[in-house]
């Protein structure tokens, strides 16, 4: 498949396929705002709450697919999630952006996880990036403001997982069930890195610049393991590795995240010190590749367990990743990674009779429908952002 075909079908899935199962079917045209979940057997919850992270992904996927489509129910729905962001979501009183509400509007958790602030700042950016509204970027400023103040290290360097309402230490700092409670995290340091990067194009702040720089060092001196390119994923505060897990998804993403960050900022001599870097993250996430072209989830470097399904963000980051490489270093092997990936997503994740894609492939080719098609973690983010990198990339 060459590059013009994969950008028409790219192009056919994210008009046809994601964004308007989320126009159609997510929109709170009672209570506000997006509903919080519809199930993987497509049954809606209206009453279930709403997660800080849907709405900035929500917000970030529709200001996004305007600003390449021009199509204005696009921007109508991501001016939708901005207000609601901005009138339920921001903390008015302490700053930061509550975890979650519930269907009415309602703060329920109100921790301050700074993944979550990451998200506001990368939707806010982005539709300031097409509107223009002064409004989100002061928003998006004032977040990044309560990041660097709260969770910044400056003795060992990096940033703290999550706080309480107030910004003080709090027992639990996990995302989510499945993860490590540690204090500094990969996955966190990664969407302030992304949110960062998108907030400098069109804030070319000398602070935020030294930061985001700040960032692409620690993944490449902190965070990454130099001997196998893998990612680890938990750290305590100086940075001792506290975990064996290797995350596929999470190394292509961060390989072509890092990268743009790197091109961003426009300095040769990072620029020639990390390209080696990005390329052998993206090799090493190339262990999860399997012979059907898609990128199973993950693996235990300690007993070897691989948990072998193909969830839907991590095809989506393979893709990405690998395009970029392609891209920018001439990796017609990585091509191939990427359009392989593709035909794996169409055959397996698409959800040809109502829309979007399902939330992963079991090992034994089962087709998940037991966890949800929307939710707190199943957003238009990583698909809908797939379909744009790939129309956008080679214009």
């Amino acid at each position: 498949m060459g590059i013009r075909k994969l950008q028409q079908e790219a192009r056919e899935v994210l008009e046809n396929n994601i964004l308007p199962y989320w126009m159609n079917n997510m929109v709170d045209r009672e209570q506000g705002g997006f509903y919080g979940r519809i199930t993987g057997e497509e049954q809606l919850m209206a009453d279930a709450d709403k997660g800080s992270i849907l709405n900035a992904r929500i917000l970030w996927t529709f200001s996004a697919a305007y600003r390449l489509l021009g199509n204005k129910e696009y921007l109508a729905t991501a001016t939708r999630a901005k207000e609601y962001l901005l009138q339920h979501f921001i903390d008015k009183q302490y700053g930061g952006v509550y975890w979650c509400l519930n269907s009415q509007g309602e703060p329920v958790d109100t921790k301050k996880q700074i993944y979550a602030i990451g998200f506001a700042i990368y939707g806010l950016s982005e539709y300031y990036r097409v509107t223009n509204d002064s409004e989100a970027l002061k928003h998006a400023i004032a977040l990044f403001e309560c990041i660097e103040e709260h969770s910044f290290d400056g003795a060992n360097n990096g940033y703290f997982e999550a706080f309480t309402r107030t910004w003080e230490e709090i027992g639990d700092m996990r995302l989510s069930d499945k993860d490590a409670n540690e204090r500094k995290t990969m996955n966190t340091h990664l969407h302030i890195l992304e949110p960062y990067t998108n907030l400098y194009r069109v804030w070319k702040d000398e602070r935020l610049k030294k930061q985001l720089h700040n960032l692409i060092l620690l993944f490449v001196e902190k965070i990454r393991d130099a001997s196998t390119g893998h990612l680890n994923l938990f750290f305590d505060d100086t940075w001792n590795v506290k975990s064996s897990i290797l995350s596929y998804g999470h190394d292509i993403e961060a390989s072509w995240l890092i990268h743009e960050a790197v091109l961003l900022l426009d300095d040769k001599e990072l620029t020639a010190r990390v390209a080696p870097v990005v390329q052998q993250i993206a090799c090493a996430a190339s262990e999860g590749i399997s012979a059907s072209g898609g990128m199973v989830y993950e693996k235990n470097a300690v007993t070897g367990h691989t948990d072998g399904d193909y969830h839907w963000w991590v095809q989506a980051e393979a893709v990405v990743g690998y395009l970029s490489l392609y891209q920018h270093f001439k990796d017609e092997s990585a091509l191939n990674k990427a359009v392989c990936c593709w035909n794996f997503i169409k055959e397996n994740l698409l959800d040809t009779k109502y829309g979007e894609w399902y939330w992963s492939l079991t090992a034994a080719g089962v087709t998940n429908r037991v966890d949800d098609k929307a939710g707190f973690w199943k957003c238009p983010y990583h698909n809908g952002r797939a379909c744009l990198e790939i129309i956008e990339r080679f214009v």
